[in-house]
């Protein structure tokens, strides 16, 4: 039932190594909080995964077959950290069809992919904007929505809540819990994590530290100090005090 194998996956940058031995197997319809502290291979591993970067060594394979570097895997989406790194477009349609247009998609087939996904995302109605003009929030829901048109079997989330607000990281949220494809989230929002994820891999320095459930993994304190993290809040104990009297100005 293994949806993606890693195998003993090595890669180094120019005198660098960042990812040092790494194996890894993934069930079909998980969603997995990648964590780690800054530096530790995340957004590497992201990208071997999907191809962008080739590894010194080891090997990846979706459903058995090998992914390759440099080749266009549209049943891997990646959702880039920053948005305006993957919409480029002169409007919203244009960014989501980009996708299901390279895959050589009928023009009645792209156009449904792309209306579905839109719909999904809650963007329907600014299909005919420029994404630049958008919000952060917006501009989020429309990148994911050009990933979601090529109908994924896995989705890389990069540091999906940076830069959001909390309406639109509650969007976020609620939208990755609906989704029913398998996905992988790096992000230093361990709260969001623990939200939509039922396993958390922790990595530093290239190797897997440890591999279970949120709560326990990210719950226990000295294993998160011990890789540059904190406890999340919610895991922490908390004396409730009584609620203290205010008044709203108009």
């Amino acid at each position: 039932m293994t949806i993606l194998s890693i195998q003993d996956l090595h890669f180094t940058y120019p005198e660098t190594p960042v990812l040092r031995g790494l194996s890894l197997e993934i069930n079909p319809g998980q969603h997995i909080g990648v964590i780690g502290p800054n530096g530790a291979g995340k957004t590497t591993l992201f990208h071997t995964i999907c191809g962008v970067l080739k590894p010194t060594s080891g090997r990846i394979t979706l459903d058995g077959e090998p992914i390759k570097a440099g080749r266009f895997h549209p049943r891997i989406g990646l959702v880039f950290q920053y948005p305006d790194d993957q919409l480029f477009s002169p409007s919203v349609w244009d960014d989501v069809a980009f996708g299901p247009l390279n895959m050589g998609l009928s023009a009645d087939s792209v156009q449904e992919r792309v209306t579905a996904a839109l719909a999904e995302t809650g963007m329907l109605a600014l299909k005919e904007r420029a994404p630049h003009h958008l919000s952060g929030g917006q501009k989020r829901m429309v990148a994911i929505a050009g990933i979601r048109a090529m109908q994924p079997e896995l989705v890389l989330y990069d540091e999906p809540s940076a830069n959001l607000d909390m309406r639109a990281r509650r969007q976020l949220i609620e939208f990755i819990k609906r989704s029913a494809e398998t996905i992988l989230i790096s992000s230093h929002d361990l709260e969001m994590v623990l939200e939509v994820s039922s396993r958390v891999i922790l990595i530093d320095d290239g190797h897997i530290i440890a591999d279970g459930d949120p709560k326990e993994v990210m719950g226990n304190e000295t294993l998160m100090k011990a890789h540059g993290l904190e406890r999340p809040h919610s895991l922490r104990p908390h004396v409730h005090l009584p609620d203290a009297d205010f008044h709203l100005h108009d």
